[in-house]
């Protein structure tokens, strides 16, 4: 009883960094509370009888988390976030401290969530470690399954990705338009290998039920679609009346009779390949959206 309340102050102590490393690396502070909690029951579990350096040992574990959570999410290809926006302030409802929560999304900032969040798990796990909390590469290399040497390059390769975002994040933003313009395009044009060139081969098609049920009247679409040659298909000759559009400040298109959004449709844009299209026709949810239609 009395190592396990020992390791149980040890834990607390080191609770707050291990939910700072979390947190940068999954970009929500929900996340970051399960895989902290996580850590601890992984903790509780191990014998730690031959560990020197606790924080250390803990700081690893709670990064292997995060890492199974971060595939995980892009096996499922979901958004990390709610409605791809990484959160800037916990619920006061849903945290004992919401003052520490608004602490630790300022100390990141929204710019850096979003441009960690373009980043695959590995490089982002190796960039946050290194970067952020510097830790050795010879350490990050077990958890991440690559050497020392792939680990240093994997970091670098994020560290080029943040900076270029950091540099242009004007640059960046246009060339997502044009990647949403030219999907719209060759939608209406009915050009399937201007489609297939535009799609990660990846890319999920997903409605949100509202949509799904619009979808399935018209015989557009009947359950969420996978695969690039599954959405080209479904695209080919459609969106005739979508309009290129700002969705909370990210490109997109929607559907707007008389200029009021009955659907929008919510890029998810990677390496200049749309890897989700997420399809939003519920009224509530619509109503938080913020869309600016612009000229086609």
């Amino acid at each position: 009883m009395a190592d396990q309340e020992w390791l149980a102050e040890q834990f607390e102590a080191n609770r707050t960094h291990l939910r700072s490393v979390a947190y940068r690396m999954l970009g929500s502070a929900g996340e970051a509370d399960d895989a902290v909690q996580e850590s601890w029951l992984r903790l509780a579990r191990a014998d730690t009888s031959d560990v020197t350096n606790l924080g250390g040992w803990l700081t690893t574990v709670v990064a292997r988390v995060c890492l199974d959570m971060l595939r995980s999410r892009k096996s499922r290809r979901e958004a990390s976030l709610d409605e791809s926006v990484p959160e800037t302030a916990a619920d006061p409802e849903a945290s004992a401290n919401p003052e520490q929560e608004a602490l630790l999304a300022d100390s990141v900032g929204l710019a850096m969530l979003v441009v960690l969040e373009t980043l695959p798990p590995a490089e982002r796990v190796a960039f946050v470690l290194h970067d952020m909390f510097d830790v050795p590469f010879d350490q990050i290399a077990p958890i991440v399954g690559r050497t020392p040497t792939a680990t240093r390059k994997l970091a670098s390769r994020a560290r080029s990705r943040v900076r270029g975002a950091e540099r242009d994040p004007q640059a960046d933003l246009s060339r997502q338009q044009q990647v949403v313009r030219a999907f719209l395009a060759a939608a209406r044009g009915g050009d399937f290998a201007a489609l297939l060139e535009l799609l990660d081969p990846d890319v999920v098609l997903r409605p949100d039920p509202v949509a799904l049920r619009m979808a399935a009247r018209s015989g557009f679409l009947a359950a969420e679609l996978r695969g690039a040659k599954a959405v080209a298909e479904r695209f080919s000759g459609a969106a005739q009346a979508a309009q290129p559009a700002l969705i909370d400040g990210a490109p997109g298109a929607t559907w707007a009779p008389g200029g009021t959004p009955r659907t929008v449709f919510s890029f998810t844009i990677e390496d200049g390949r749309i890897v989700a299209i997420d399809l939003i026709a519920d009224a509530e949810r619509l109503g938080e959206l913020e869309v600016v239609i612009q000229d086609a």
